[in-house]
């Protein structure tokens, strides 16, 4: 079975359209974090001067730093986000607001 592909309704080789809309949205949602990623860790460890084609030393140390760093952010903040979710009762909405 194809990773689009559907058991059930859909006959055998076509396209579910839920999961490349599911797979859709997984990838605008990668894109997004990659492009806040490449955004602050190079405002951050890269001067605006660029007076050399590669990074130098002190650049890729920041830049291997912040990159653990904000997945080590992402992370925890997916399991608060979870933890949130899991201790909400069904009759208050999920608990975020919704």
């Amino acid at each position: 079975m194809s990773f689009l592909g559907g058991r059930g309704s859909t006959p055998a080789g076509s396209v579910n359209p839920e999961r490349v809309e599911m797979a859709m949205q997984e990838l605008d949602m990668i894109t997004d974090v990659f492009n806040r990623l490449v955004s602050s860790c190079h405002a951050k460890c890269i001067s605006t001067r660029y007076t050399e084609g590669d990074l130098n030393k002190g650049e890729s140390v920041c830049i291997d730093r912040c990159v653990a760093k904000f997945f080590e952010v992402n992370k925890k903040v997916g399991e608060k986000l979870q933890g949130m979710g899991a201790n909400a009762s069904p009759s208050q909405g999920g608990g975020f607001g919704l």
